[in-house]
């Protein structure tokens, strides 16, 4: 009898064993790799390169997987003069098709309302000026429209329901709202308490938001106050400042599980992530496994937290995986050098 039941527990375990596979981009060696994470032990299964310039490097900054798991769209942010989008094959990891976006091209998401691609340009090595919101057909990679924004756009993510797109300028300082349905800015926040502040000879935002992402349940979007060392809560009903949550230095990407419980924030300046869980008001500081912690993806099962950690200098990037629960690493891997964006492919049984 033990040993029957001995053999239907191994089966079962067999079961639900599950594989997690996602994409992360290097932005200084012109790589994007496809890593899967089997629960214990995260592995590169292909480095692709990704340049399409030999003597240039194009810094792949951001990813995105459509809805349907069948193509992975990659912003190449170093253009002569505009960046590019990529749109590539997940089953040959190849590329099929580009346009040609504005200047640095950065994060990207598809509504699933829509069909389209909404892509902040982040106009890092251009002048001071409102930039914009490139919205692309993906079928056809045809931008349909330039939605003008604020100064230097970065982080950006659609609504649950796929109807809004959320992006905040980092040297203004405001949360944009756009109709992804009419293609036009609906509401702006300004984000900062008080006066800009100069910065070599430049005047830009105090708070540096530099990423937002939506709760998947709630009317309410978290922005990363990147200069202000907080994550700003905004209740999208009455499009106002709810609260102010304290964080470690320099919060740059963060992503909330599925299920709401979680919020995760990489901070760049600390090498660490924040794992906050929301309605308990428990924080906890993980340590990261090398410096300038950068961006961060959560299972669709809310069990894990995927991270880049760009390294500094010639060392090469890496991915740390959190297990929410436990609010630790267990697992790392190398990868190439200036480890950024990345995004959720799927999970295999």
């Amino acid at each position: 009898m033990s040993r029957l039941l001995f053999l239907l527990l191994f089966t079962v375990s067999l079961g639900y064993s599950q594989d997690y596979y996602f994409y992360a981009a290097a932005e200084s060696d012109d790589t994007v790799s496809l890593i899967s994470f089997d629960g214990e032990t995260l592995t590169e299964e292909e480095r692709i390169p990704v340049g399409v310039m030999k003597t240039e490097n194009e810094g792949p900054h951001g990813l995105t997987v459509d809805p349907s798991g069948e193509y992975w769209y990659l912003s190449l942010a170093h253009g002569t003069p505009y960046g590019s989008l990529v749109k590539y094959s997940t089953t040959t990891n190849r590329p099929v098709d580009k346009t040609t976006l504005g200047m640095f091209p950065a994060s990207m998401q598809i509504s699933s309302l829509t069909g389209l691609l909404y892509c902040v340009n982040f106009n890092l090595h251009g002048e001071m000026k409102p930039s914009s919101v490139s919205v692309v057909d993906p079928e056809t990679m045809t931008e349909i429209k330039q939605i003008q924004t604020g100064v230097m756009p970065h982080g950006s993510r659609i609504s649950p329901n796929g109807r809004f797109q959320y992006s905040v300028a980092m040297m203004s300082g405001e949360l944009f709202e756009v109709d992804a349905l009419s293609l036009e800015v609906n509401r702006i926040l300004s984000l900062d308490k008080g006066g800009k502040m100069s910065h070599k000879g430049m005047h830009h935002s105090p708070v540096k938001p530099t990423w937002v992402t939506p709760h998947p349940t709630k009317p309410i979007v978290y922005v990363a106050g990147n200069g202000s060392n907080e994550i700003i809560e905004i209740n999208t009903d009455l499009w106002k400042i709810t609260n102010r949550i304290d964080t470690g230095k320099g919060p740059y990407n963060i992503d909330i599980s599925s299920d709401g419980k979680f919020l995760v924030a990489t901070l760049k300046g600390d090498a660490k992530t924040l794992v906050w869980e929301i309605e308990k008001k428990n924080k906890t500081v993980v340590s990261n496994n090398t410096s300038v912690t950068h961006g961060v993806v959560i299972s669709p099962d809310s069990k894990y937290a995927f991270v880049t950690v760009e390294g500094v200098g010639g060392e090469p990037g890496l991915i740390d995986v959190i297990d929410l629960k436990k609010a630790k690493v267990v697992s790392s891997l190398k990868i190439g050098k200036q480890a950024g964006g990345i995004a959720f492919w799927k999970i295999e049984e």
